[in-house]
């Protein structure tokens, strides 16, 4: 008789190695349930966790994830509270730390909610041996010393090698004086990440000093500054060069201002390229400053001051820095001069695979033809607020980089609305995998099939002698800038309204389909975007998102996950003559649609009574969110609208109603602040297994006297969700 050969009579060490590349958490639970073996196996391979119960129940946890060694405490709930104090737990701080030192022993990175010192007081010793760390803090930075939250950590934990603050509210002077203070941890530093986005102006030029010059072995580093010259403190090229020479081992840098970080969204139409201001940033620092980073991969300068003339600079940056795979320039203008053949600029940076162009205003289609040809590996592409380019050069650059695009972001750019966004990427429609667009229905009513046009040329008839990159040859070829500065004065005549001829030469035509996504001429499109997976839309308060079908989305067979943001004014606004927004129309369309993020924070209106003619939020939630329910969604992010002028975000009675309908969800999480009796409405939600309030914006609300907040109504709350039996 034959004997069968199961999966376990593979050797351990092979189970244990199939069991470590599963990441997704309820695929590994199910595992364990398999038999004692799995279950041990599973175990011993888990190497992050979550914990997302209630803290005054840490005492229970069990000692079965020995082998976790990536811990994150800072979605316990209550959320934002502090997590060992009294209110959260009936225990001594001491002994719960300890039971979670018994239950890890092994952690090396930490994540946690700390909103107070005291928390790290506790915590920090017992896990001398913590690499990583993130603290996160939503509420106002409590009346203490300087750099009083990070004392602790530094005391306690020597080995330290990663920092990140990015979700930490503190003041920007209470860094530096405990970096210099602790030299040891700050040299043994290779991740510093302080792009906060709650801070109003960032870190000053003598603080930047401070800290590169005490983390001197830093590889990645994350800085939100100020590049506006009226401010004290700003960034200019004294900073800039002192970060290459502090810190030359650097492979990823990002330094952004902090105005970059808001997201409120400007008006592409009413908004000039060119700010008011140019940064302080001159060519001969770029280029020193570029020179001095060698190792650098990923490179972010979005400084929301103008940086002209950067066209040589960047080509340093692609000689100098033969690594670098990301790129994101914000305000940069002259990035590429687009004349005649010969490549310039930024498009010599051809290693890069993601590249990001914001506010660029001499930014046109040549040029984005330019970067297509130079930056062949492009597999991510975002442009942001350029207004020179259209249609007809975004379907050109899709044209060339069919083979390796398939994340694309448009957004606020004027000449590219919903409709010219989707008729542009045609090309790539079978590839793209991410998209990103902003819902704009300009003449929608209008579109015609043939109306794609792009422009004439052809690869092979390039000059290629115009492309040498070697760092040898580059800085004799542009030891003075005069060349350079000839070459900007040029006028372009390479332009034409005729098929792409890349394409032609490659046996596609992008003008009509035949069911394959981009076509090869049987008359007819094939509106389906198979490879699609996740889309973002922007969209401002007031419109519907209805016409998106007919804009080009109508087929995303594979559309797993949709972000939808939605911003803009609601005082002042008459109602909508539409009942609902159009979530209803995602149904049919994406019939694997499965996860969203449906984001109102930045819709402004009355959170209390509206004057007379006007809707109050609780009717624009009812507006936003009527047919969610023919959505089966398994989860949902959602950011309630706010009222700014009392600082809330609450889920109102219409949201908490239609919430309700959406029988087929596991996980909500609501961005905001809700009464009680407005969380019971989920519980008739079957399935709902993870709901979670979560006030991740500054400031965070601090009266945690009120019903929305009060750390008893969550705990009921909960207690009543884990009563109810879950099938699986």
């Amino acid at each position: 008789m034959a004997l069968t050969t199961t999966i376990n009579d593979l050797p351990d060490v092979i189970l244990s190695n199939i069991f470590a590349l599963i990441s997704d958490t309820r695929a590994r639970n199910s595992l364990s349930l398999v038999c004692w073996k799995f279950r041990s196996l599973e175990r011993s391979t888990r190497c992050s966790l979550v914990l997302r119960g209630n803290a005054r129940d840490l005492s229970l946890i069990p000692r079965c994830f020995g082998s976790v060694t990536d811990l994150d405490l800072s979605l316990l709930s209550p959320w934002g509270h502090a997590l060992l104090s009294p209110s959260a737990s009936s225990l001594d701080p001491e002994l719960l730390a300890c039971r979670l030192r018994s239950a890890f022993p092994k952690v090396t990175s930490l994540t946690v909610y700390a909103r107070s010192a005291s928390t790290l007081q506790v915590l920090a010793p017992q896990w001398p041996g913590l690499r990583h760390v993130k603290l996160v803090r939503w509420h106002q930075r409590p009346q203490s010393p300087a750099g009083a939250d990070f004392v602790p950590l530094m005391e306690h934990c020597q080995r330290l090698t990663s920092l990140d603050l990015s979700e930490f509210y503190y003041w920007t002077e209470d860094l530096p004086p405990i970096i210099q203070a602790y030299p040891n941890v700050a040299k043994s530093l290779t991740k510093l990440d302080l792009l906060t986005t709650s801070f109003s102006e960032g870190f000053k030029d003598h603080e930047i000093l401070a800290i590169t010059g005490a983390c001197t072995n830093l590889k990645q580093l994350f800085l939100a500054c100020m590049f506006d010259p009226r401010y004290i403190g700003f960034v200019g090229d004294e900073v800039l060069l002192a970060i290459a020479l502090n810190c030359p081992n650097l492979n990823v840098l990002h330094l952004n201002d902090t105005s970059s970080l808001s997201n409120a969204r400007e008006d592409p139409n009413d908004v000039d390229a060119h700010t008011t201001e140019d940064a302080r940033i001159s060519r001969a620092a770029l280029i020193d400053f570029f020179s001095g980073l060698r190792f650098l991969e990923e490179l972010v300068l979005d400084v929301c001051k103008n940086v002209r003339d950067c066209g040589l600079a960047l080509e340093v940056l692609g000689s100098r820095c033969p690594r670098l795979r990301v790129l994101k320039l914000g305000h940069f203008h002259g990035m590429c001069l687009a004349i005649g053949s010969q490549l310039d600029g930024i498009a010599l940076c051809q290693g890069l695979e993601s590249l990001s162009i914001k506010n660029s205003a001499d930014l046109t289609d040549m040029g984005l033809i330019e970067i297509a040809r130079g930056c062949c590996r492009l597999v991510k592409f975002h442009v942001h607020g350029c207004k020179g380019i259209t249609a007809k050069g975004m379907s050109t650059l899709a044209c060339l980089l069919r083979r390796t695009l398939i994340d694309v972001r448009i957004s606020g750019c004027e000449n590219l609305d919903a409709a010219a966004s989707l008729r542009a990427l045609e090309p790539i429609r079978d590839r793209i995998q991410r998209l990103h667009i902003d819902c704009i229905w300009n003449d929608f009513e209008n579109l015609e099939e043939g109306s794609m046009v792009v422009h004439n040329f052809d690869l092979n008839e390039l000059d290629d002698g115009g492309v040498s990159t070697s760092s040898e040859n580059f800085m004799e070829l542009y030891a003075n800038d005069t060349e350079y500065e000839q070459r900007s004065k040029k006028k372009c005549k390479h332009w034409s309204d005729a098929d792409c001829s890349y394409a032609q030469s490659n046996g596609h035509s992008y003008g009509t389909g035949n069911g394959n996504g981009y076509g090869y001429g049987n008359g007819s499109w094939c509106k389906s975007w198979d490879k699609l997976k996740y889309l973002s839309l922007w969209i401002g308060v007031g419109e519907l998102l209805t016409p998106l079908p007919m804009v080009g989305l109508e087929g995303c067979p594979n559309l797993e996950e949709i972000q939808i943001k939605v911003e803009g004014d609601c005082r002042g606004r008459h109602k909508p003559k539409e009942q609902e927004f159009g979530l209803r129309c995602l149904k049919q369309r994406y019939p694997q649609l499965s996860k969203m993020k449906l984001d109102c924070g930045d819709t402004i209106g009355f959170a209390l009574t509206a004057p007379s003619g006007q809707m109050d939020l609780s009717l624009w939630e009812r507006f936003f969110l009527l047919g969610i329910r023919d959505l089966r969604l398994d989860e949902l992010d959602y950011w309630p609208p706010q009222d700014r002028d009392v600082n809330q975000r609450s889920l109102s009675l219409p949201a908490a109603g239609l919430l309700a309908e959406c029988r087929s969800l596991r996980k909500l999480f609501i961005h905001g602040t809700a009464n009680e009796h407005f969380l019971n409405f989920l519980l008739r939600i079957d399935n709902l297994r993870d709901v979670q309030l979560r006030e991740d914006y500054y400031p965070a609300p601090e009266n945690d006297m009120s019903t929305e907040m009060r750390v008893d109504s969550c705990s009921r709350f909960e207690d009543a969700l884990n009563r109810r039996p879950i099938l699986d």
